[in-house]
């Protein structure tokens, strides 16, 4: 039995199953995602409106974590979950990490992903977003190019908890933690980013929905 300590970061890599290529030109594109871009849920809020752990709640009859995973591991190779309640995740097949540095929210959970991450990329979403498309993602993927950081820019502003972010973002991240800066996108500045625009996103998205997340139970009925 092995036993973690609590006072220093977790990371739990559990590995219980594997899976059948079903048609070998899909599956080699498949690789070739999967071997360049590491995928990092963050799963770290403190669920004050809605007074449960969202990543739990149902959408369609599925969790959201579930969802979520289900997505990244048909994209990614590698799949790291962010979170404070690490135990509470423990039936998931992903790598499993606390945040490096403590009270620093989502910005925390994006550095400890990076940190961990074994790519030179990584794409990153919160866990209560049940409209993911694996389609937009690998296009987000194919946009990389020379950026440090590829994010979506709907009519309603940039989307950095559905971005891809380099390794090099690490040391700009830890920089705007060490002044209490955790605003996301403020770190944007001194790095290459692409922006995909709303005309490119409504081409995949035309209701809308992919970027809606679960903050409350009135958001949970307006999707259902």
């Amino acid at each position: 039995m092995t036993v973690y300590s609590i006072s220093a970061p977790i990371c739990v890599n559990l590995r219980l199953s594997s899976y059948k290529t079903v048609n070998i030109m899909e599956n080699a594109e498949s690789s070739k995602v999967k071997g360049k871009v590491t995928g990092i849920i963050l799963s770290g809020g403190k669920n004050t409106r809605m007074g449960t752990n969202k990543a739990f709640i149902r959408v369609d009859g599925e969790r959201l974590v579930d969802t979520t995973v289900r997505i990244f591991k048909d994209i990614f190779s590698e799949v790291i979950l962010v979170t404070n309640s690490p135990l509470e995740y423990l039936d998931q097949d992903v790598l499993i990490t606390v945040d490096i540095i403590k009270g620093k929210g989502a910005m925390g959970g994006i550095y400890t992903g990076l940190f961990y991450s074994t790519s030179d990329y990584s794409f990153v979403a919160a866990c209560d977003m049940p409209f993911l498309s694996t389609r937009f993602i690998k296009h987000m993927i194919d946009e990389i190019g020379h950026h440090d950081i590829v994010v979506p820019a709907p009519s309603n502003g940039l989307q950095p908890l559905h971005a891809i972010y380099s390794k090099k973002c690490l040391h700009s991240i830890k920089k705007h933690m060490d002044m209490g800066k955790l605003k996301i996108t403020g770190f944007y500045d001194s790095l290459k980013t692409s922006i995909i625009s709303a005309d490119t996103i409504k081409s995949f998205d035309p209701e809308g929905r992919m970027f809606i997340n679960i903050n409350s139970k009135e958001d949970l009925k307006q999707i259902s």
